[in-house]
C-alpha cells in the first residue's frame, strides 16, 4: 500500500454532472472553491503538493511548505490551492503562482497573498487506502487528523440544504457549490456522477488568438474556438485583468494574420495576433441571453490542448 504514497500514484477524483440547485437528504454540500486542485502526500517531515498532471506545486508554495506540523499522520489529502484576495478566492492569483519561477517574486507574492490548502477528502491514512469506504467516513476522520490554522483548513460540510447554500453563494458572486453523494467511494482520474456541480460563476475555455493593447492601459484577448469542422471561430474578445506582461511568462509566437476561417467585425484593426497554442479560461455569470455576462479573463491553463476548445 506504501507505493501509492511513495510512488505519488494518487489521482483526483473528478466532477461528473453538473445540474441546477437542489436539495437532498443523501447527498453532502459544500462550497466550490475557485483555485487549483492538489493532492497532498503529506508524513511528519514533509509536504509534497501535486495538481491534476502530477506536477510538483511546492516551490511555487512555499508557505505551505510547513502545513505537515498541523497534521497528524501519513497521509494523502485532496483538495484546492486558494489564495484569498478581498476576502474571495482569486484564481488569477493562485494561478499566476504557478508559472513563476524566480524565487524572489514567489516570495513577495507568498507574502502579500498567502495561500491556504483547502482539505475536502481523505483517500490514504497510516498506511491505509480509504477509496472503497463511504466519503462521510473519510471526511470524518479529517477533524482529529488536521489541526486547521491559516495555511490548512478543512471544507465545511452542511447536509441537505444545497438550495441555500447555493443561494449564499450567489449572493456572494462566489465560484459555485459541490454535491457529493453520501455513501460514495473515491475513484482516482474517474469522472463520477456520485459529485454533482451547481455553478453559478461559468468557466469556459478558449483559444488565445491575439490580443490588443488599449489607451487605457488594459489589455483584451481575442478569443476562438474550433467547430465541427475544425475551423476556428472567432469569439470577441475579453478584457484582461492584469498587465499583458502576464503573457510574456508562456511561449507564443506572433503572427501577421489572424487565425480564423471567416472575415472579422470592426474592433480589431489594431490586433497583435499569435499562433493559436494557448488555452484562456473565462469566467462569466449565467444569462439567458446570448453571449457572456460580465466576463473575465481569469489565466491561461496548461493542462488542456487547443483542440479541445470546441462550440
Amino acid at each position: 500500500m506504501n507505493d501509492i504514497f511513495d510512488k505519488r500514484l494518487a489521482r483526483p477524483m473528478l466532477i461528473g454532472n453538473q445540474s441546477e440547485p437542489f436539495n437532498s437528504p443523501e447527498y453532502l454540500f459544500e462550497l466550490k472553491f475557485d483555485g487549483i486542485r492538489c493532492l497532498a502526500y503529506i508524513d511528519r517531515k514533509s509536504v509534497d503538493l501535486r495538481n491534476k498532471r502530477n506536477k510538483e506545486l511546492i516551490n511555487q508554495f512555499p508557505e505551505l511548505s510547513n502545513i505537515f506540523s498541523s497534521v497528524n499522520g501519513q497521509c494523502i489529502l485532496d483538495g484546492e490551492i486558494i489564495v484569498l484576495k478581498n476576502g474571495k478566492p482569486d484564481f488569477y492569483e493562485v494561478q499566476k503562482r504557478t508559472v513563476i519561477t524566480d524565487f524572489f517574486k514567489i516570495k513577495l507574492l507568498s507574502e502579500k497573498y498567502p495561500a491556504t490548502f483547502v482539505v475536502y477528502d481523505l483517500i490514504y491514512l497510516d498506511n491505509d487506502l480509504l477509496i472503497d469506504i463511504p466519503i462521510e467516513e473519510r471526511i470524518n476522520k479529517l477533524p482529529r487528523l488536521i489541526n486547521e490554522d491559516n495555511r490548512i483548513s478543512i471544507s465545511k460540510v452542511i447536509e441537505n440544504t444545497g438550495i441555500e447554500l447555493f443561494n449564499i453563494v450567489k449572493s456572494k458572486e462566489l465560484e459555485g457549490v459541490v454535491a457529493k453523494r453520501k455513501g460514495s467511494k473515491y475513484f482516482f482520474e474517474k469522472r463520477s456522477t456520485d459529485w454533482i456541480k451547481f455553478k453559478y460563476l461559468v468557466d469556459d475555455d478558449f483559444v488565445l488568438c491575439g490580443y490588443i493593447q488599449k489607451d487605457n492601459n488594459m489589455t483584451s484577448f481575442i478569443l476562438g474556438k474550433y467547430d465541427s469542422s475544425n475551423n476556428l471561430k472567432y469569439y470577441g474578445h475579453v478584457t484582461l485583468g492584469a498587465s499583458i506582461r502576464t503573457l510574456d511568462q508562456y511561449n507564443y509566437t506572433i503572427i501577421k494574420h489572424h487565425p480564423f476561417n471567416c472575415d472579422l467585425p470592426k474592433g480589431n484593426d489594431n490586433a497583435v495576433w499569435i499562433e493559436p497554442n494557448l488555452v484562456c479560461i473565462v469566467q462569466y455569470m449565467p444569462s439567458n441571453k446570448e453571449g457572456m455576462r460580465q466576463p473575465v479573463c481569469k489565466g491561461i491553463r496548461e493542462d488542456k490542448e487547443t483542440k479541445e476548445c470546441r462550440e
